[in-house]
């Protein structure tokens, strides 16, 4: 069984081919995939193998799926180009008769409202009507998303436009090892996975959290979804990703990234990353 890990150089799929050589895959069956294969140097030094795939490719995309029997799609990092980039690699994973393709999606992508979620259902659809046998893994939001601009944040104090939303998220590693999961078991095609953290958080409970690891007082500013994006955008972000951004708060204050099902850590046999273990990571 050879089992294929795209944007495999990114910090989800990275942590996808540990989490596969981990459960006892050998590095020969494990294909590494990304746009520049000098990103791979790492885990081709461990023996597995390393394949040029740009998904702006097709034909990049069809040496990469050659002989392979098991695709992980992580959703491609380019907003409004990813429903293209996708159906490149899911037709031909159809073409080469691939027998199972799990697919990083947004949790709950069919009933979300964040902008995020479009193309991500957009996506399933493309599955769906390919018919190649699939498992969805809607991942919630990763720690990281917010544990990266910890020691700034520490600095500068919280802001937002999530309101006393609370968050179940968890560490990019935990859903990392839920692909894997899914990609070695026997029973996976047809299963929709909604994945998050076992416990949640608000962000006023994020920046308390960063006071207590820092030992400083840490204040969490909660501003207008049209505000928060101008902090964003007068901090360098690209004005399109700050809407981004400013509309998941808007999805963080109704509800939308909340979820106490426990899904993810039954599938991976352990409690998921607290929030406070995730702080101490970033500010150690």
């Amino acid at each position: 069984m050879t089992y294929l890990v795209t944007g495999a150089a990114g910090k989800l799929g990275a942590h996808v081919v540990d989490a596969l050589l981990d459960r006892g895959v050998a590095p020969g069956d494990i294909v590494a995939t990304a746009r520049d294969t000098d990103r791979l140097s790492a885990v081709a030094a461990r023996g597995v193998g390393a394949r040029r795939l740009d998904y702006d490719d097709a034909t990049s995309v069809d040496a990469a799926l050659e002989g392979v029997d098991r695709v992980l799609l992580v959703s491609s990092s380019m907003v409004g180009k990813r429903v293209a980039q996708h159906r490149t690699v899911i037709e031909s994973a159809a073409r080469h008769g691939v027998e199972l393709l799990a697919y990083t999606s947004i949790l709950r992508a069919d009933s979300s409202s964040l902008s995020l979620a479009t193309e991500h259902l957009q996506t399933e659809h493309i599955l769906a009507e390919a018919g190649v046998p699939h498992v969805l893994l809607r991942n919630g939001w990763y720690l990281e998303n917010y544990t990266d601009q910890a020691r700034t944040q520490v600095a500068q104090g919280v802001f937002g436009a999530a309101g006393s939303g609370r968050i179940s998220a968890a560490a990019r590693a935990d859903y990392a090892e839920a692909a894997a999961v899914a990609l070695l078991a026997d029973d996976s095609a047809g299963t929709v996975h909604e994945l998050a953290g076992d416990s949640a958080f608000t962000m006023a409970d994020y920046a308390t959290a960063l006071s207590e690891q820092a030992g400083r007082d840490v204040a969490y500013t909660d501003l207008t979804r049209d505000e928060y994006a101008a902090v964003l955008v007068s901090a360098g972000v690209p004005a399109p990703f700050a809407e981004t951004l400013a509309d998941t708060d808007r999805g963080v204050a109704a509800g939308e990234l909340y979820d106490d099902s426990r899904t993810l850590s039954t599938l991976i046999g352990r409690p998921t990353t607290t929030l406070v273990e995730a702080v101490e990571a970033a500010l150690a």
